[in-house]
């Protein structure tokens, strides 16, 4: 039988290549740590996608809130990628209280509800993502508390926004806006014509709008991650990955289109190269 972090790391690398990849910059111990939270959160980012329906949804999440607190029935140990995790929160005294929330905030994926505004956008990606990023920084400092909000706030909105702008007519054609709306509203765009994959002069005006947004927080997270000190900053590593990806979706004419990604060994090659400035 495969040991939880094995399990974790191969589940990983099939759920969320670009973050697999930037795990393999850190030493052994901490990789299999931060491997085991960001398979916690790609199982989770997944539920909506695997759940009929919100009621089956929410389930899912309460047994990860359950596991979490230890209050699951059973032995939650048998799940090798809650025993990864649970491994991992008790290795590095790792809080609680953040994975919670992510598990709440991940209840908005469950509905048919657009985001409505930039500011529960940011809300969202600071719940969902930029926790990944701090608790990553928290194993890479032994456990201890540490200060990098800014770098992994802006990270978290940065890579949401990027993810969210690439899989824009995946989205709108299972029936969901992640992007503001707010955004699309001043624009003249409604989620209608949205979901019903309609081109116009708004659209592109609305998708420009907030790919500047990304572009700006990429930049603050690149400045914050350059404050940090070097031994936390490989937690930060797939800022190597995004603005490249920020360049060819903001490039492309077709937002509701399926982007092709770069090769594997590009990504590897600009993750190397951005250790070795940064590492």
């Amino acid at each position: 039988m495969t040991e939880p972090g094995g399990y974790a790391a191969n589940f990983l690398r099939e759920a969320d290549r670009d973050r697999y990849f930037a795990t393999l910059l850190l030493m052994p111990a901490e990789r299999a740590a931060i491997q085991a939270l960001y398979a916690f959160s790609a199982d989770v980012a997944s539920i909506r996608d695997r759940a009929r329906e919100p009621a089956a949804g929410e389930i899912r999440l309460q047994w990860w809130v359950d596991a979490i607190k230890g209050e699951g029935h059973g032995n939650v140990r048998q799940n090798p990628l809650a025993a990864a995790l649970l491994d991992a929160i008790a290795a590095y005294r790792l809080p609680a209280g953040p994975l919670l929330r992510l598990l709440a905030a991940r209840r908005f994926d469950l509905y048919q509800d657009p985001m409505p505004d930039v500011q529960s956008f940011e809300g969202y990606a600071g719940e969902t993502v930029s926790v990944l990023y701090q608790l990553a920084a928290m194993v890479l400092n032994g456990g201890e508390e540490v200060e990098a909000g800014d770098a992994a706030g802006h990270l978290g909105v940065a890579l949401s926004l990027i993810g969210h702008l690439r899989a824009f007519g995946f989205n709108a054609s299972t029936g969901r806006i992640f992007l503001p709306m707010n955004v699309f509203s001043a624009n003249g765009v409604t989620d209608g014509e949205i979901l019903a994959g309609q081109e116009s002069e708004g659209l592109f005006a609305a998708l420009a709008q907030i790919a500047d947004l990304a572009a700006e927080h990429l930049d603050a997270a690149d400045a914050a991650v350059r404050l940090l000190p070097r031994r936390l900053r490989p937690a930060f590593s797939q800022l190597a990955l995004l603005r490249g990806q920020l360049k060819r979706t903001a490039a492309s004419t077709r937002p509701f289109a399926s982007l092709p990604d770069v090769a594997d060994w590009r990504k590897l090659g600009a993750l190397q190269v951005w250790a070795l400035r940064h590492g």
